[in-house]
């Protein structure tokens, strides 16, 4: 029992660390995905070499070339690794956006009256994380259930004839919005460059942001416009698509 008249301070509570650990977590997993994002893209732009370079990227990624025939399982387990990682990511960042009317309106009124750059790409990381999570997880759902159709004929013919590129024309340019913002937000977080607060660096990372950005989302059109054309020739004459896939 503490005496009267002490001048002892009561002993201050520790600061739970779990905050910053979901933190850590949060930008540790969705920097992966933004990588892989990037990587996925540039295959997936493989078409644009033709049906045979895409077919020998699939192989790959199926283990043709280092087990002597395609496991399609791999493709699965390996999108089974990204749908967690997916999961856990939207978890944590919703834990962050507004989570009913009220607050959302205290927050649309003070983003207005600060008119800040940086909190408005933060916003539109919500919009765009909000409609790549419903996009994204019919893309992903279509390849678990079927791991084998990689090939670039398989894709086409998802894309054209399974009225699948209005759902892609909505997720692209909104997961390489969100990839683009979400690089940008953790470089100026987790301070990657030296002077990164400084308004030179962020004028110069806004406009690598922006290029990739501009860049990927042309890179992706340009690529579902190849896979809409091969699937439309697949539906005109289906003896063009070939078996892609190695016994």
């Amino acid at each position: 029992m503490a005496l009267a008249g002490t001048n002892a301070a009561a002993p201050r509570p520790r600061a739970s660390r779990m905050p910053a650990r979901l933190d850590l977590l949060e930008s540790g997993t969705g920097l992966l995905l933004a990588l892989f994002m990037l990587v996925h893209t540039l295959f997936a732009a493989s078409i644009l070499l033709g049906p045979e370079a895409s077919a020998t990227m699939a192989r790959a990624f199926e283990g043709y070339y280092l087990f002597g025939r395609s496991y399609p399982a791999i493709v699965g387990a390996f999108t089974t690794l990204i749908v967690l990682m997916f999961v856990v990511h939207a978890v944590l960042a919703m834990r962050k956006a507004p989570s009913g009317w009220a607050a959302y309106s205290r927050f649309h009124g003070n983003r207005g009256r600060l008119a800040h750059a940086d909190t408005t790409l933060w916003w539109w990381q919500v919009v765009t994380g909000a409609v790549v999570g419903l996009t994204a997880t019919i893309h992903l759902y279509h390849i678990l259930a079927n791991p084998g159709g990689l090939g670039p004929y398989e894709s086409a013919q998802q894309v054209w004839s399974g009225r699948m590129w209005p759902l892609y024309l909505v997720l692209l340019p909104a997961v390489e919005l969100h990839v683009g913002i979400g690089l940008y937000r953790l470089a100026m977080k987790w301070g990657w460059f030296e002077d990164d607060r400084s308004t030179r660096t962020r004028r110069r990372l806004k406009l690598a942001m922006w290029g990739l950005i501009g860049s990927y989302v042309l890179l992706g059109l340009t690529a579902l416009g190849a896979y809409a054309k091969l699937g439309y020739e697949q539906a005109l004459d289906p003896s063009t698509a070939p078996a892609m896939h190695a016994p």
